[in-house]
C-alpha cells in the first residue's frame, strides 16, 4: 500500500467539529466515545481523511498553525454548498498556479482551501 497522509486536527470539541465537517459534506467515518464524550474521530470526503482528536484549544488567531487544501471535482458546487455555513476568507477566484479556489475557515477557524485544476 503507497503511504498515506492524514492530517489530525487538535480541537475542543470533537463531536461539535465533526458535526461541522458533516454539515458541509464530510462523511463521519469512525467515532472513539468514552464516558458519553467524543474524543477522537476520523471524516472522510472523497478520497481524502482527516481525523480529529480531543485537546485542542480554541484560538482567535488570524490564522492557525495548520490549513487543509481540499481538491474537489467541482468547486462551483462547493462554494455554493459551503459558504453558507462557513465563514469566507477568500472569495472563489482562479489563481496564477492553475487551481480555482476559495478558502473558509471551519468551526475552530482553521482554514479550509477547497480547489479544483481550472479547465482550459
Amino acid at each position: 500500500m503507497p503511504p498515506t497522509v492524514m492530517p489530525m486536527l487538535h480541537v475542543p470539541d470533537v463531536r461539535t467539529t465533526a458535526h461541522w465537517y458533516a454539515s458541509i459534506g464530510f462523511t463521519i467515518r469512525a467515532v472513539n466515545e468514552e464516558l458519553g464524550v467524543i474524543n477522537w474521530a476520523s471524516l472522510v470526503l472523497g478520497q481524502s481523511e482527516v481525523m480529529l482528536n480531543c485537546g485542542g484549544h480554541a484560538s482567535t488567531a488570524e490564522r492557525r498553525d495548520v490549513d487543509l487544501y481540499i481538491t474537489v471535482d467541482d468547486v462551483d458546487q462547493t462554494f455554493a454548498r459551503v459558504t453558507p455555513l462557513a465563514e469566507l476568507v477568500e472569495d472563489l477566484h482562479d489563481t496564477d498556479y492553475g487551481m480555482r479556489e476559495f478558502i473558509v475557515r471551519d468551526c475552530n477557524r482553521f482554514w479550509l482551501t477547497f480547489g479544483q485544476p481550472v479547465r482550459r
